[in-house]
């Protein structure tokens, strides 16, 4: 079944309000948010190279317990070098936490379903 002409104008509306949308979310997102510190990053590397350490001892020794606590070490270590920090400032740089009523970001979904409501009834009864 096609399209009307009124949901091919709203399908593409929706369509570039996206594509707007998602453009101001990765410029407002990008800098120092969702990156590891330095610090992290070095403590990360510490542990890896410590659980190598343990790792090759183990084998060396031939005791698997300790081979497998190096292994979870290098793991946690590497987890801990690239995953980003937990501070909180996820949460404040939301494009739908800033949004004022009536800009893009606010007003997309208040517009649709006012539209979703308004909509001609096509229904034959």
């Amino acid at each position: 079944m096609p399209l009307s002409e009124q949901e091919q104008r709203l399908l593409e509306e929706m369509e570039r309000s996206l594509y707007h949308n998602d453009a101001d979310f990765v410029a407002g997102g990008s800098g120092r948010h969702g990156r590891p510190t330095y610090a992290m990053i070095v403590t990360g590397v510490l542990i890896g190279v410590v659980g190598i350490a343990t790792l090759i001892a183990g084998v060396g020794l031939r005791v698997p317990i300790v081979g497998v606590i190096g292994f979870v070490l290098m793991f946690a270590g590497v987890l801990l070098a690239l995953t980003p920090p937990r501070n909180g400032q996820a949460s404040r740089s939301t494009p739908s936490a800033d949004a004022k009523p009536g800009t893009a970001g606010g007003s997309f979904l208040k517009n649709l379903g006012e539209r979703w409501d308004n909509r001609p009834d096509d229904k034959e009864e």
